[in-house]
């Protein structure tokens, strides 16, 4: 990261006082905003790229699409709710076993991660680190994740039933155009779910640096209080 005051943006964004300033180096800054980034991304995907990281965590879950949830009352009555639960577990593994391509985007992110960014994480609100994630990784996090996707979903019969009906659906607006394809589907919900863990990270190091158990978040991110 190029040399310059991070710490004295620190103290302008949140009325720092000169002694605490005095405390933080230009280098300590940036190493410091670096290691919560990478710290907070990778207890994220460690936390997702498990079994039942997505299944058993309610707040990143994958359920079935919309158009399918329509039809799932129905199907368990006719004893279909067996293909609906293969469904559901199938995406949700896929998703834990895409994550963990995560990774090296992620450090690679922190890596090529500019002034204006810098500037814009330290000065931003809570989520401001997960935002420039967002930005920067999306589209090959989603090239990645796709291809893991469509091997584990092409083993289920629904899956290719639900891709035939809601492509059709999907032409007369019946089924949002970006729940026709179940792979997309699944690799969408997959990016949200990862997002969704980087930002609560995210605020966990800023809220408490101090468990962060590393000197120097617990320095730079400690004194941003």
């Amino acid at each position: 990261m190029p040399r310059i005051l991070l710490a004295l943006v620190l103290a302008c964004s949140t009325g720092l006082a000169s002694a605490q300033l005095d405390k933080i180096s230009n280098q300590d800054a940036g190493t410091g905003l670096k290691a919560a980034l990478e710290k907070g991304t990778q207890a994220a995907v460690t936390n997702l790229g498990k079994t039942d990281g997505f299944l058993g965590n309610n707040a990143v879950k994958i359920p079935l699409p919309d158009s399918l949830k329509r039809y799932e009352k129905m199907m368990r009555t006719v004893g279909m709710g067996k293909y609906a639960d293969e469904l559901v577990l199938t995406m949700n593994r896929a998703a834990e076993a895409a994550v963990p391509e995560a990774k090296t985007l992620f450090v690679d992110a922190v890596k090529k991660m500019s002034l204006q960014d810098a500037k814009g994480i330290l000065m931003g609100g809570n989520t401001s680190g997960t935002d420039y994630f967002k930005r920067t990784t999306s589209e090959p996090l989603r090239a990645k994740f796709l291809p893991i996707v469509a091997q584990a979903t092409k083993k289920v019969q629904l899956a290719d039933k639900y891709n035939e009906y809601a492509s059709r659906g999907a032409k007369f607006g019946l089924v949002k155009k970006e729940d026709a394809n179940l792979d997309g589907y699944v690799t969408q919900k997959t990016l949200d779910g990862l997002f969704f863990m980087v930002a609560e990270e995210e605020k966990r190091i800023r809220a408490n640096p101090v468990a962060a158990g590393s000197e120097i978040i617990r320095r730079v991110f400690g004194a941003m209080k």
